[in-house]
């Protein structure tokens, strides 16, 4: 709270300082769209809508959207409310499986479009995806992007785009456009949790260019949370005013983090097989033990206080599990799990 609110320009403190503790405007402060859109390209404040976190989002979105019998695509692994929501609603749920490739002589994680146009019927109500991706760290490039766009809009299908992980990239270079700026039948999603760092604010949102879709979606957020926290607003409108600093300082703690894994998975080969994140905080490497992952990950988290998730979490089948980049305790975290395999029988 204090490093944040070390960086609020003059405007933003004043609005701290003199908060008041009312309900707030269903669709977000003002100023707060106002510099959400500022993310955006093609999108306008009026186009854009606050939740109380990612979460929130995702399942009015999935509420207004689909009805049962409608079929929807996502992208997998996935978030589990990206598609058991739909499941809930009565949805037909495709998945669009992400598989190791290899591209330059290394494994990465990739996308298959023609699968894609496979899998879309003519009751094709929304396709869903998420890069870049959690838990693989998949990110395609803007060709495999333009071509997804291109697919969705011919299906005449809305886009969920889970965009969480976006500003998180490795590269510049590499992040690719907004869905909304891409597409008008696309939703993005954003979030203060993840490049921002900023969980506990429970501050989401979604562009989109079709405003009586968005419309919808406020109308739903009536029976829910109604309006944001007044504080998070505020806070949250500090980090996007200094979003340079904020997004510096968890850009440069991944960075340094995929180098501590690249060395650690360099030494370890006879116990992993790396599949290098093209971007995120998220990596899904495959354990090569004679043990199961999941009881590998059981073992490491009672003897070593080290926690990964195996693939079975995410009803992704093999020996993958999932390892975090974003916290300060990685060092410690690798030392501890080098450790144990050092003593593991």
């Amino acid at each position: 709270m204090r490093e944040l609110l070390a960086l609020a320009d003059e405007d933003t403190l004043a609005l701290w300082e003199n908060l008041t503790l009312g309900y707030t405007e269903t669709t977000g402060h003002p100023l707060l769209r106002q510099a959400i859109a500022g993310l955006y390209e093609q999108v306008s404040p009026e186009e854009i809508l606050c939740f109380a976190g990612a979460e929130e989002a995702v399942y009015i979105a999935m509420r207004v959207l689909l009805r049962p019998g409608d079929h929807m695509i996502v992208t997998f692994p996935a978030y589990q409310s990206l598609y058991q929501v739909a499941d809930a609603i009565g949805a037909q749920v495709a998945r669009l499986w992400l598989r190791p490739q290899m591209a330059g002589g290394e494994p990465v994680w990739g996308i298959d479009l023609d699968e894609l146009r496979r899998l879309i019927r003519p009751n094709t109500r929304l396709i869903v995806v998420n890069f870049p991706h959690n838990p693989t760290g998949a990110l395609p490039d803007r060709a495999q992007w333009d071509e997804l766009i291109a697919i969705a809009r011919g299906a005449g299908c809305t886009l969920f785009s889970d965009e969480v992980y976006r500003l998180l990239e490795y590269r510049e270079a590499d992040r690719l456009p907004a869905a909304a700026d891409c597409y008008e039948k696309a939703l993005s999603l954003g979030v203060m949790s993840k490049p921002f760092g900023l969980a506990g604010l429970r501050i989401g949102w979604v562009a989109c260019r079709d405003r009586a879709l968005l419309a919808e979606l406020a109308a739903y957020k009536d029976y829910t949370t109604i309006c944001n926290s007044a504080p998070a607003e505020i806070l949250a409108l500090i980090a996007l005013r200094a979003r340079s600093v904020v997004l510096g300082r968890s850009r440069a703690l991944i960075q340094s983090n995929l180098a501590r894994v690249d060395e650690f998975m360099g030494r370890n080969r006879q116990w992993f097989r790396w599949i290098r994140p093209q971007a995120g905080s998220i990596a899904f490497p495959e354990w090569l033990g004679p043990v199961s992952v999941s009881q590998f990950c059981e073992e490491l988290a009672q003897s070593a206080g080290v926690l990964l998730l195996p693939a079975g979490v995410y009803d992704y089948p093999g020996s993958h599990f999932r390892l975090g980049l974003g916290r300060e305790n990685l060092p410690d975290a690798l030392a501890r799990l080098e450790h144990f395999l050092a003593t593991y029988r």
